[in-house]
């Protein structure tokens, strides 16, 4: 019941990467049938979104240790009552047109409980599975990048139920998500469950000795910060995702331009809804695989493909493959989940078990910065090329190439990846959280069983 506790919330603030299909109907709050005056911007609605993956990134680092010495049940429990809070703070903001009402609930409150109930199972998983640690990560993270796949259809139904030729009906969805989220939040804090100390599967035997790349030692969670892996690792999850992460939010947009006259805006509403399961099943498959080819060669896969791939996209539009560009995409965006998924099983061989979840928190810090690197990398080189006279269908180019490049020096900071020194493992009297190690070692046997 582990996993599915752990899709319990992640399904449910996978929502952000759906919150999109309010920006339009949010510039007719007052207008309506089309903006008025009055009526917010796009411009001024697409904060709302950066600031919740800003305050995700923040919140995962901050109370990363506090998820990580509580257990997952009260961080479930807190990060439902912050999400539900956001959307109902939200809420307000649209009855009130108060734009920066909707900035304090969603993007803060509601960036605080993505962080917090992002990293809430980690480390749980983790022990449950410890001979499958990426398989075990990939299940519930896989949640976060298909929530947006439910909650997409459901917030556009919603609204169509509450608008009237008077009102746009986004303030009652804002209630009705935030109340349905809450509940599913609650039953996943519910039925979590650690294990007990010196549990292990049936059959599972540990490894006696560290391997090169997978250590049996802990690391504490801010020694973690004065190793060279941790920011080698950050880096490279920052590239990584940088590189897809511009593409996801624009790949309608991109693809219109790209094929003008052959991919219609519908054609292009299918092309995102696919790349979202891909999203979701990549996070599952990659995790998977780093479990057999070591969570290091999945990353230089990721580097290598990924490098192919951004230098194909401009040949396919040149050719006007349709079908090529499609399927390059797909698995670019496919690694750009498995990168989410397979992380903590890596911070995991890097830095053991007992402080995982924390460590996670602050290399989340990444994700902030490529949720700014991305997007401007894409909108503004594309707006350079365009002013200077370069045709839509060749204006990602540029794009492409840079993203390419990123990954080589993703691909350079992941070989520089090595085993962590032996100085920054905790030792056995060490007594440091509030779930010493020792404390594991020494626990009676009733404990145990």
């Amino acid at each position: 019941m582990v996993p599915p506790a752990a899709l319990c919330v992640h399904l449910c603030i996978g929502q952000a990467y759906a919150f999109s299909v309010f920006n339009l109907p949010m510039t007719k709050l007052i207008g309506v049938s089309q903006s008025a005056p009055d009526d917010w911007k796009l411009t001024e609605l697409g904060w709302i979104f950066s600031i919740a993956i800003f305050f995700l990134g923040v919140s995962s680092a901050v109370f990363g240790r506090w998820v990580e010495e509580g257990g997952p049940r009260r961080a479930m429990f807190t990060a439902a009552c912050c999400w539900a809070g956001g959307f109902l703070i939200s809420a307000l903001g649209v009855y009130a047109h108060q734009l920066w009402v909707i900035y304090l609930g969603y993007g803060l409150l509601g960036g605080i409980a993505l962080g917090i109930g992002y990293i809430s199972p980690v480390s749980t998983l983790i022990k449950w599975f410890p001979d499958r640690p990426g398989m075990a990560t990939g299940m519930a993270i896989m949640g976060f990048g298909g929530g947006a796949f439910i909650a997409s259809p459901l917030s556009v139904w919603l609204m169509s139920k509450f608008q009237t030729a008077t009102h746009i009906g986004v303030a009652e969805t804002f209630i009705v998500l935030g109340v349905v989220y809450f509940v599913f939040m609650i039953i996943g804090s519910i039925i979590v469950r650690v294990p007990a100390p010196g549990w292990k599967p049936a059959g599972y035997v540990a490894p006696t000795q560290s391997k090169k790349l997978i250590t049996r030692n802990d690391v504490f969670v801010y020694d973690a910060l004065k190793t060279p892996q941790f920011w080698l690792i950050w880096w490279v999850l920052c590239l990584n995702v940088t590189a897809g992460i511009g593409v996801l939010g624009q790949a309608s947009a991109m693809s219109q331009e790209m094929f003008p006259g052959h991919i219609t805006p519908v054609a292009a509403a299918g092309f995102v809804g696919l790349m979202s399961l891909f999203n979701m099943g990549g996070r599952f498959c990659w995790a998977s695989i780093s479990d057999y080819i070591g969570r290091r060669n999945t990353y230089f896969v990721f580097m290598l493909l990924g490098f192919a791939l951004y230098c194909t996209v401009p040949y396919t539009g040149s050719i006007g493959s349709v079908v090529g560009f499609v399927v390059c995409f797909l698995i670019i965006i496919s690694m750009y989940g498995g990168g989410f998924a397979t992380v903590p099983a890596y911070l995991k061989d890097m830095f053991g078990t007992r402080y995982v979840g924390a460590i996670h928190g602050l290399l989340l810090t990444a994700w902030s910065m490529a949720g700014i690197f991305g997007p401007v990398l894409v909108n503004y080189i594309r707006e350079y090329n365009v002013s200077h006279g370069v045709p839509k269908a060749q204006a990602y180019n540029t794009t492409m190439y840079i993203m390419a490049g990123l990954l080589v020096i993703g691909f350079i900071c992941n070989f520089l990846v090595k085993a962590v020194d032996a100085r920054f493992h905790m030792k056995s009297d060490d007594s440091r959280g509030t779930e010493p190690q020792e404390a594991n070692a020494t626990a009676p046997a009733a404990a145990r069983a």
